[in-house]
């Protein structure tokens, strides 16, 4: 029998006959990946850069549109800063005045002060629940609550903001809030009904609103002690003399070729 021919292999087990294929350095394949992460990146800031401004406008509206529907429709409304020492027309130095604490005070047209609308969060069932009331520091008693944000279960949690009796159920009522079961309420001026099958995220609600009547209700009946009035809207700058004069023989001469025409 003829015998077949043998190809002989190198110590690797590999076929010298066929060519190696090309080894790519490690420095090569780490300089690829530098950049191509330095390009993400700059994408993911570049994308930040455009979204950010329009993320920050549209919360902006958001709690202007909260304020104006928890303080029933100001004719205007001033924000205050929360300091050590009380509630402050002007921001602590240094602080960020898009981050800061605030609250509201809102005005009917002759000026005179309707409430205060106050911010809070705290975690619910699912996820933080964000919310905003408003307060009345002189009877102690709040004139309505919103959802900001929340995440609670559909269908059960969420009614925090979906079923409007338990929304309503917040308008007027005294504070400290007492929770109570349905069908259980006495009729006392502090109690709101819970939501059946929602008693955690239904006390989140509860919660955040009397730890935040807590934590402000003394800077906010302080506030209201003092009387405050709407702050005036500064009137428009006098057209200056040299002007004035200027604009008047401009309407002389305009008045003169209408009655030649």
């Amino acid at each position: 029998m003829k015998e077949l021919p043998t190809v002989s292999s190198d110590a690797n087990g590999s076929d010298p006959a066929m060519p190696a294929a090309p080894q790519a350095s490690s420095a090569r394949l780490m300089a690829t990946l530098a950049i191509a992460g330095a390009f993400a990146g700059l994408v993911i800031v570049l994308v930040f850069q455009w979204a950010d401004p329009q993320i920050q406008a549209h919360r902006a509206a958001a709690l202007r549109a909260a304020v104006l529907e928890v303080l029933s429709q100001p004719a205007s409304y001033q924000s205050l800063y929360v300091t050590s020492g009380g509630l402050s027309e002007t921001p602590p130095e240094g602080v960020d005045t898009v981050t800061a604490e605030k609250v509201f005070l809102g005005f009917d047209e002759s000026g005179d002060p309707v409430g205060y609308a106050v911010t809070g969060a705290e975690p619910g069932f699912q996820d933080f629940i964000h919310l905003i009331f408003g307060y009345d520091a002189a009877a102690g008693s709040l004139l309505g609550m919103k959802v900001l944000e929340s995440k609670e279960t559909p269908g059960l949690g969420d009614k925090i903001f979906k079923d409007m009796d338990f929304v309503n159920g917040f308008q007027g009522v005294e504070t400290p809030i007492v929770g109570v079961k349905q069908g259980a309420a006495t009729g006392s001026d502090d109690e709101v009904d819970m939501i059946t099958g929602a008693t955690i995220s239904s006390r989140t609600v509860i919660g955040i609103i009397n730890h935040r009547v807590e934590a402000l209700g003394a800077d906010l009946e302080a506030h209201a002690a003092t009387a405050p009035r709407a702050p005036a809207i500064p009137s428009p700058d006098p057209i200056p003399a040299d002007d004035a004069a200027e604009s008047a023989v401009m309407d002389d001469a305009a008045e003169g070729g209408e009655a030649g025409s």
